[in-house]
């Protein structure tokens, strides 16, 4: 991604890996329970739940694009929404049964932190709803983002 936000090229990008120990002195208490350990932060509590400017929110993990501001919508559920990734190929997904019922967990590809999950109800273009915990993003403002890449998954 270049400053302006806009699509680089897909480039092979290492996988970040940790331990659990390791992870919790890099994260806040509260970023470790969610993105580690797949938990979710209370509705409209959230940082970035009526978070307006204009930037790019990564993960907080390890600084991966994962959602633009102009993609976030305002689905009433009390989390950050936004009906598009960055870059499909920095979100993974997985069906996740906690509840008893299927949904579609997704993830940061380069470090597996648990963003929140993928809902068929979003608006146009894509109808899809990325319900995300804000404490798994950090904020990068408009023209103040550092160049940064999308991965390329399929190399490794």
């Amino acid at each position: 991604m270049n400053r302006e936000g806009q699509a680089g090229p897909v480039r092979n990008v290492p996988h970040v890996v940790h331990s659990d120990k390791e992870w919790a002195a890099r994260l806040t208490l509260e970023q470790f329970r969610i993105g580690r350990t797949a938990g979710t932060e209370r509705a409209f509590c959230g940082v970035f739940h009526d978070h307006h400017a204009k930037g790019i929110y990564l993960c907080a993990g390890c600084g991966l694009p994962l959602f633009r501001a102009g993609d976030k919508f305002d689905s009433g559920t009390g989390w950050p929404s936004f009906f598009q990734p960055f870059a499909e190929e920095n979100i993974g997904e997985q069906t996740d049964h906690d509840l008893g019922m299927a949904r579609t967990e997704v993830h940061c590809v380069r470090c597996d932190m648990h963003l929140g999950h993928v809902f068929p109800d979003g608006p146009k273009p894509t109808g899809l709803r990325y319900c995300i915990n804000s404490a798994v993003l950090s904020f990068q403002e408009e023209g103040a983002a550092p160049e940064v890449e999308t991965i390329d998954v399929a190399g490794g």
